[in-house]
């Protein structure tokens, strides 16, 4: 829906430009060229979601383009829209034409992405970006262009005022659409995902904003020299992006070796690690758990049965679910340690630490289980139970009724019901 309405509105646009003509082209090409060098130099954000920070600055700094040099301007909305457009449309060509490369950060499975043009994420993007554009302009351009501004001097406060106003409505139109698609692509619910999007504005989405704004301000004095002026901060601000998602990397490789470990070992079954991320992942989103949480529990999950090294003997199939609690606590704990000493959040040891604790009455001293603790618990037994299922030679589908109401059985006293019932549906909809 999202790539519809983009589509319609842009070829709306082109068709108005078609008619009437491009004023100020000159103009025109220099946002055109600034949207595209913006797309070719994307970034990527926690959560492996990409951005085009100088180029959706430039659009919307047309959009909010008002007097340049003095002198008024007359584009229009349907314009700005057009030129948002092409621009894309462009960057897009131009990376046709650019080497592959890997973005720092991303998992290893994503590094050979689909080209620009058939990546979804790719064109939803290019698509939230465009009308999220188009409704600044919806918003500046008729009142510049009708006088309304004209009681505002352009180098008063009212008029800068006026101007903030905009790219706040503007960027919280952009986090909506984000919000919606990453709902409608199976991410976590809608509050939680625009939770989301609305802290990030405070970190690349602010400097997007804040420079799309002083480049249409500084076009009224300085022309079009505004654009590479006070774009360069915005690309100095990318490699510091760039450079905390080498962290991230490196992050990445550091737990993957350690959830490897105890597979290599031969402690737990090939794959298990994994599963039980992938669970625990999808019952964080069934339970409105935003990015970053997202992101440490998956970290938590892959390391959880790391304690099991400090083991004499192997637990059978690494089953830890199967275990009495004081030693499930006891690995947990054990692994806890050695997490912390790797330099990942201190969040993900003090999950893992807390994830064999009794859910009903905490130690002494010891506050309520964190939700993640309880999550990667459920997801864990619940791969235990379906390997030792298949050992049995039960088939899958018998399986995981099995898991499921052993897991029920155990709800409000080792297993949290909520995330259990979480995963009641899941398992439902997948039937389904």
């Amino acid at each position: 829906m999202v790539r519809a309405a983009a589509a319609a509105l842009l070829a709306l646009a082109l068709g108005a430009v078609t008619v009437r003509g491009l004023p100020e082209p000159g103009v025109a090409l220099a946002f055109t060229a600034l949207i595209a060098l913006g797309e070719c130099v994307r970034i990527t954000l926690p959560g492996d979601r990409e951005q085009a920070p100088i180029g959706a600055a430039g659009a919307l700094a047309y959009a909010l383009l008002g007097p340049l040099r003095g002198v008024p301007t007359a584009h229009g909305t349907l314009q700005v829209v057009a030129v948002t457009g092409v621009g894309l449309l462009l960057g897009r060509l131009a990376c046709l034409v650019l080497p592959c490369r890997v973005l720092p950060g991303a998992p290893a499975e994503r590094t050979h992405r689909r080209p620009p043009w058939a990546d979804p994420a790719h064109l939803d993007g290019a698509a939230r970006r465009l009308l999220a554009v188009g409704f600044a302009a919806a918003v500046f351009q008729p009142l510049y262009n009708g006088g309304a501004v004209d009681r505002f001097s352009p180098q008063g406060p009212g008029y800068g005022a006026f101007l903030t106003a905009v790219a706040a409505l503007a960027a919280l139109c952009d986090a909506t659409l984000a919000a919606l698609l990453r709902r409608s692509g199976g991410g976590p619910r809608f509050p939680a995902a625009l939770e989301d999007e609305l802290r990030s504005l405070f970190g690349i989405g602010s400097a997007i904003v804040a420079t799309g704004m002083l480049v249409s301000l500084a076009a009224g004095e300085v022309g079009l020299w505004a654009l590479p002026l006070f774009c360069a901060p915005l690309l100095l601000a990318q490699v510091s992006f760039r450079r905390a998602a080498a962290v991230r990397a490196t992050t990445r490789q550091t737990i993957a070796s350690l959830a490897r470990a105890t597979e290599v070992a031969g402690y737990t079954p090939n794959g298990h690690a994994r599963r039980v991320a992938d669970t625990a992942c999808a019952l964080g989103r069934e339970l409105g758990l935003g990015t970053r949480e997202l992101a440490l529990l998956e970290y938590a999950a892959l390391m959880h049965d790391v304690g099991q090294l400090s083991l004499v003997e192997p637990v059978p199939d690494g089953a830890t679910a199967l275990l009495p609690g004081t030693e499930q606590r006891r690995i947990a704990r054990l692994g806890s340690e050695v997490i912390s000493r790797t330099g990942v959040p201190r969040q993900v040891a003090e999950q893992v630490a807390r994830l064999a604790d009794p859910i009903a009455a905490p130690a002494p001293g010891e506050g309520p289980v964190p939700l993640a603790s309880r999550i990667i618990r459920v997801a864990n037994a619940h791969d235990d139970l379906l390997t030792a299922a298949r050992g049995r030679g039960v088939g899958e589908a018998v399986g995981r009724l099995e898991a499921l109401e052993v897991l029920r059985l155990g709800r409000g006293r080792v297993y949290d019901t909520r995330v259990v019932d979480a995963l009641a549906r899941l398992r439902g909809q997948a039937r389904g």
